[in-house]
């Protein structure tokens, strides 16, 4: 069964926000979303390594910034969101810079309406043409917002520590248009001794959507990050893994997949959907001084008796808070892998996580 919050639990995680008054997740000294210039390259010390890159967003940060990224724009369609907005006294969620989304907020999803105690929303289904009445089929969107239980004060106002925003569409026969933001606010502080590593544990929550078919899925896991502070800025000093996965219709019904890493079939002969343990490849693992984590994500089957590759991706990240007492984690994954279900089918998973080192969780 999907785990979920009580209305009064979701009502209350989310309008510790502020004081009920609608805020934007954006970032502002970042780089111009109209622009097709990628932010400044990082510099060869600070930990980022290979092929992958930072996504856009907040440029040169320093330990003690806040720092906003978001989703770059690719053929497939992903990065069309920059800009989200969430208005605790009406429960609702706005997203920006999608055709077809409808004309008003984004409301709770009806079912289900969270993920791994994440808050998940969706687009109307039609809108009115107010000239000659007649009705406006609307793409099919679902937003995933996940908030920190965390607080901090930047320049006098009071924040979530971490957040993450995900849109997706399943209304198209390749991945489709959306995007993903997340964030820290505030800065990081290290911990005073560096010979340590920490462990920070919390839940995922994702959209699947398809190229070669229509459709979304809604997924929900655990995940843990540990970080090796003795070697902060090089790579290999960050390791992860994604656990306990399941997989749902976009209404909140359980799909039939299999957790051990081993594909089968049902009565039919048809392979169900595989969703196992996702690992961090930890040789691309990479931190910044500034708290930025980044690196390539992967998932194998046993196939016949032979283990082959099956999902791969990339993860992004942002520690966040004091690391001597706590500090959290905020970040997204995208892994697309060939649905087993299908031919010539491949899926797209886009989730986003908060995890917290507290003493007390």
């Amino acid at each position: 069964m999907i785990r979920l919050l009580s209305t009064a639990a979701l009502l209350a995680l989310l309008t510790g926000c502020g004081d009920g008054q609608p805020f934007e997740f954006e970032g502002e000294e970042t780089t111009d979303a109209g622009d097709d210039t990628t932010p400044d390259a990082p510099d060869d010390d600070d930990g980022f390594d290979g092929d992958i890159e930072v996504p856009p967003g907040t440029t040169n940060p320093t330990p003690d910034d806040s720092i906003v990224r978001f989703e770059p724009e690719g053929e497939a369609g992903g990065g069309f969101v920059r800009t989200v907005s969430y208005n605790a006294a009406a429960q609702s969620f706005t997203v920006d810079n999608l055709a077809f989304d409808g004309v008003g907020p984004y409301q709770p999803n009806d079912s289900p309406d969270t993920l791994g105690g994440y808050a998940v929303f969706e687009s109307d289904r039609t809108v009115t043409d107010r000239v000659n009445g007649e009705e406006v089929d609307q793409l099919d969107y679902r937003a995933i917002y996940g908030v920190s239980t965390n607080r901090t004060t930047v320049d006098g106002e009071r924040l979530p520590v971490s957040r993450f925003a995900i849109v997706r569409s399943g209304d198209f026969t390749g991945y489709g248009f959306g995007g993903f933001l997340y964030e820290r606010n505030g800065g990081m502080e290290l911990p005073t001794r560096r010979d340590g590593q920490a462990v920070f544990v919390g839940d995922y929550a994702g959209l699947r959507v398809f190229d070669g078919r229509g459709g979304q899925e809604l997924t929900e896991a655990k995940m843990s990050i540990a970080v090796d502070f003795t070697d902060f800025n090089s790579s290999e000093g960050v390791d992860g893994v994604l656990y306990d996965r399941r997989a749902y219709t976009r209404d909140g019904a359980d799909i039939v997949v299999n957790r051990s890493g081993s594909r089968r079939e049902d009565a039919t002969g048809t392979a169900v959907l595989d969703l196992p343990v996702a690992r961090f490849t930890l040789a691309t693992g990479s931190v910044t001084d500034d708290g930025e984590i980044l690196g390539s994500i992967s998932s194998r089957v046993a196939v016949d008796g032979r283990v082959q590759d099956y999902e791969d991706g990339t993860y992004y990240g942002i520690i966040g808070g004091d690391l001597d007492t706590g500090g959290e984690v905020v970040g997204v994954l995208v892994m697309t892998s060939n649905d087993p279900r299908y031919d010539g089918v491949t899926a797209q998973e886009t989730g986003g996580f908060i995890l917290y080192r507290d003493a007390n969780r």
